[in-house]
């Protein structure tokens, strides 16, 4: 059961504008964006706003899922893996995909795996990033840029993780396979 508010069809003024933009475009306002918008439009706003120009970096749809995917399993955040696994479908990852994104297991495309890898490496551990795992990503094939946009998508999925983890929201996405 949720912790926090949510005002779903309730909402007013700036909420409601952006409810009615969510559904619009998802088809309905998902129980993490009601509980965000509920109790903050502006944290609601810069989510969307933070998601948008994610969609601007030099990452692939299919990457930025792989992210999203990687750090909602290391933090355990069961809202957040259902949700991305449906938008990783949506991105065009397999099953086999999805889940090797998941869990660090290569998933047979060498790329994301090392991405997943990374991405694990930043979200799972404290400290400095070892030089060797910023060396292996490079040598996959992903630049500086990408580097710090991987950075940029880690940080968007720990904002809803976290949140999700302290409302303990009501996932309303097709749970995500163990």
């Amino acid at each position: 059961m949720s912790r926090l508010n949510a005002l779903g069809t309730n909402a007013t003024g700036r909420t409601a504008e952006l409810f009615t933009a969510i559904k619009a475009k998802l088809g309905k306002v998902p129980n993490a964006y009601d509980t965000i918008g509920s109790n903050s439009a502006v944290a609601l706003e810069a989510l969307l706003s933070f998601d948008a120009k994610l969609a601007d970096t030099s990452l692939s749809k299919k990457e930025i899922e792989v992210i999203k995917l990687a750090v909602s399993e290391v933090s355990g955040c069961d809202y957040c893996l259902a949700a991305h696994t449906l938008m990783g479908k949506m991105a065009g990852l397999g099953p086999e995909a999805i889940l090797a994104a998941r869990k660090g297991n290569p998933g047979g495309d060498a790329k994301l795996d090392a991405l997943s890898t990374f991405v694990r490496e930043v979200a799972g551990t404290r400290g400095t990033v070892p030089q060797p795992v910023v060396d292996a990503f490079r040598a996959a094939g992903y630049t500086d840029a990408q580097v710090v946009d991987t950075i940029f998508a880690v940080t968007s999925i720990t904002f809803t993780n976290l949140l999700n983890r302290v409302n303990d929201t009501v996932v309303d996405f097709p749970k995500a396979p163990a």
